[in-house]
């Protein structure tokens, strides 16, 4: 099965696995790291290789490990932003031809980088071509260097294209940067370096059937991977991509502390306008804003309570957001995240900017008006950044 897109015939992605006995068909642009999170500086590399294809010919091609490699020389379990199969969906959207993720043994671990590069980047991988950053390190111990890359593309007959690091005002953006802004539950930054939204993929499972029966708010509920780099535990506005469509929802991520008994940590989501049957489904949750940290309650009824008051504003905004986009339907899951989440970071800040000046929306020629002003505001906004 091909597709067909901007003038290429382009096969789906191949997606090799746990083994060391591999040969790419075909002549590739490499690039190798452990592309945890598919940041702003991520893509500034593959967006790199997608232009080297099209003016060279060659395939894309990424190399990583299957474990990271920090776990297994520290010893320490690593939480990762996205888990593999995350990765593998996020590469095969992007159109990348092939994926590679090479079983991390204590041999790999040792391997001169010289050899590493020979008889793994060019032989097996087919490299003629290679993107890398400035900082890229390899081999036994990270002897691996730019340098060395350097010197040995003379040598085997491949081009090496360095490409400097995104930064965010002075720091450069990383995973690490990242993880951070989640531990502190800042995920507007951490969607902002990584140019879309954090996401939780999972089965929709049964949970205590307590949004529905006992709080009127059934919700969908998912439990993550045990190596899934959580946010901090809380409220959060999200969408939820369901059935092949987006919706707007709100997301507990923790362990319900007002629910007696040992919880494990879930991600619980209340999705606004749906009433499908998602059970056994997957589901992406995209978190967008936090709106407040996990509390425990001295009742369900007090619980409830605090529910009703946060829906309530969560929809007040919705319905703003809506009119002012005319749009009551939730869009397709082909509408593509930076225009979209663009747009709804300056509706979201033209909104608050009209609350704390007073303003109400008592018509539609007012709301008109107010569209009007909304789209000088949005085009200045644009223009800054």
């Amino acid at each position: 099965m091909e597709n067909v897109h901007a003038g290429w015939r382009r096969k789906l992605m191949k997606y090799i696995a746990d083994t060391v006995d591999f040969q790419l068909e075909e002549p590739t642009v490499v690039t190798l790291g452990k592309f945890d999170g598919r940041h702003r500086g991520h893509q500034k590399l593959l967006h790199t290789m997608e232009e080297l294809k099209e003016t060279l010919g060659y395939a894309t091609a990424i190399f990583t490990f299957s474990t990271a490699p920090l776990s297994l020389v520290t010893g320490e379990a690593a939480t990762v932003i996205t888990t593999s199969e995350e990765r593998r969906h996020n590469m095969e959207k992007m159109g990348i031809d092939y994926l590679v993720e090479y079983p991390f043994t204590d041999d790999v671990r040792k391997m001169d980088p010289s050899v590493f590069v020979k008889d793994i980047l060019v032989k097996r991988m087919r490299a003629k071509a290679m993107v890398v950053g400035p900082d890229c390190s390899f081999g036994y111990k990270g002897a691996g260097n730019v340098e060395l890359l350097r010197s040995l593309s003379k040598e085997l007959g491949f081009e090496l294209y360095v490409i400097q690091k995104e930064k965010d005002h002075r720091r450069d953006i990383s995973s690490t940067y990242i993880r951070e802004e989640l531990s502190l539950g800042n995920v507007a930054k951490a969607n902002e370096l990584l140019g879309e939204p954090y996401a939780i993929h999972g089965i929709v499972v049964h949970g205590n059937h307590i949004g529905g029966p006992r709080l009127g708010f059934p919700t969908a509920n998912i439990i993550p991977p045990a190596n899934k780099r959580l946010p901090k535990f809380g409220v959060y506005v999200s969408r939820v991509l369901a059935q092949g469509k987006y919706y707007k929802g709100v997301t507990n991520i923790g362990r319900k502390p007002t629910i007696h008994g040992d919880n494990p940590v879930g991600v619980e989501t209340f999705i606004f306008d749906f009433d499908g049957d998602i059970y056994g489904k997957m589901i992406e949750v995209q978190l967008l804003e936090f709106d407040r940290g996990e509390q425990k309650f001295a009742s369900l009824e007090e619980l409830k309570e605090r529910i009703e008051k946060e829906f309530a504003e969560m929809s007040q905004e919705k319905e703003m957001l809506l009119l002012l986009t005319w749009t009551a339907e939730p869009y397709e899951a082909t509408d593509y995240y930076g225009h979209y989440e663009k747009r709804m970071k300056c509706l979201r800040d033209f909104y608050r900017l009209l609350q704390q000046m007073g303003f109400s929306f008592r018509s539609l020629e007012e709301l008109k008006i107010l569209n009007g002003t909304h789209e000088l505001y949005t085009q200045e906004t644009e223009d800054e950044h």
